[in-house]
């Protein structure tokens, strides 16, 4: 027996019986992992931190249970559970890769930092914080500190640790 990483697919109100239901089910040395970000945004004049997953409504969860077809069958009724992703068995190693990815780029308070996307010049970008939020754009050029952008016809310049952005 091994353990195993599982992905499960989530319902956001629900997470806490989701995780409940799963320690009881699997017992308590059951781990889980969302990755996050934090972004800072104004509201009614307000800077506001919000926290978002990065897989949305995904999450990791480990166990050696998780190896077992009977298992998996128990755990997929749970509630907040919509469903377990399949073929996660074959893909362990580069779960496992991720995760270690992401753990290390964590803040000390937990989220991933912006030092966590690999930059590429050939692919889309959409906005997440700031004045572009939800623009999608194209990266000409990549300095030490700014990135040269293209958002349409609207060639501008930023500073890396100004903007939160995710490839598409």
């Amino acid at each position: 027996r091994y353990l195993m990483w599982a992905i499960i697919k989530f319902d956001k109100k629900k997470i806490t019986l989701l995780k409940t239901d799963l320690c009881k089910k699997l017992g308590s040395d059951l781990k889980f992992y969302i990755p996050k970000i934090a972004i800072k945004k104004f509201n009614n004049n307000k800077l506001v931190k919000k926290e978002i997953n990065l897989l949305g409504d995904y999450m990791f969860c480990f166990h050696e249970k998780l190896s077992n077809d009977k298992f998996l069958n128990i755990i997929q009724f749970c509630r907040g559970m919509k469903y377990i992703l399949n073929g996660h068995k074959g893909f362990q190693f580069e779960i496992s890769e991720f995760i270690k990815k992401c753990k290390s780029a964590e803040s000390e308070e937990g989220y991933l930092q912006r030092n966590f996307y690999e930059m590429d010049i050939k692919k889309s970008y959409k906005f997440i914080s700031g004045p572009f939020t939800n623009k999608i754009f194209n990266i000409i050029e990549i300095q030490q500190n700014k990135i040269d952008i293209l958002i349409g016809n609207l060639k501008t310049s930023i500073k890396k640790q100004n903007f939160l952005f995710n490839p598409i």
